[in-house]
């Protein structure tokens, strides 16, 4: 009988990780970031094996603090997926801090068709009284993005600590994040122009936060 093969890798994840990270600083120039920016870039890059991407990002400079200063004082992570949230190391998060996705709560559907509109971003409706000082997430749904922002363009409507926003796809994932970018709310906020983006890269972006706040 034939012996199985043996391939030649490396097995130590310690290993597997340093060698990942000192690649990524490789291959990207982040000479003209913070460190704490350039941490969260780095995560990103990581998650996508994507260097290019460090060059599209766009984001506020206060966004590396704003989010982990959040998430140190407890903020919750409001995500727009299901794999957004699962995609959060719990055991890295600075203060037990809750990760919502309302997405599957009773009667998302309902409220849906009676906005007329997508369940993601029917979803986004469930967060009113969560988005103070929040953490929001978003990795997959750009109505998700456009009806955040339309909630906060509200009077009186609470205002997210930091918004994370990497929807995906070829119907409006472009087109929200430009307007998260022309709405200039005065919010922190990261995220990567055009079609690319997926709930990896949101859920990176948190867990880049979290270790910063740690």
């Amino acid at each position: 009988m034939p012996m199985p093969p043996r391939y030649d890798y490396i097995r130590d994840p310690e290993e597997i990780y340093r060698q990942s990270f000192a690649i990524v600083r490789e291959e990207v120039g982040l000479e003209h970031l913070s460190d704490d920016m350039s941490r969260v870039v780095e995560r990103l890059v990581h998650a996508c094996g994507m260097p290019d991407i460090a060059q599209s990002l766009k984001f506020t400079p206060d966004l590396a603090n704003a989010g982990s200063v959040a998430l140190a004082r407890g903020a919750p992570i409001l995500a727009d997926a299901r794999m957004v949230a699962e995609g959060v190391i719990r055991k890295r998060l600075p203060a037990r801090n809750e990760v919502k996705c309302t997405t599957g709560d009773a009667g998302i559907a309902a409220l849906a068709a009676r906005l007329q509109t997508t369940r993601s971003a029917a979803a986004v409706e469930r967060w009113r009284g969560d988005l103070e000082g929040s953490v929001v997430a978003i990795g997959n749904a750009p109505t998700a993005l456009f009806h955040l922002l339309e909630t906060l363009a509200e009077a009186g409507c609470g205002k997210p600590a930091a918004i994370l926003a990497f929807p995906v796809g070829f119907v409006g994932a472009a087109e929200s994040k430009d307007a998260l970018i022309e709405a200039d709310l005065g919010i922190p906020f990261i995220t990567l122009p055009g079609r690319r983006g997926g709930s990896p890269l949101a859920a990176a972006a948190v867990n880049a936060l979290a270790e910063l706040a740690r």
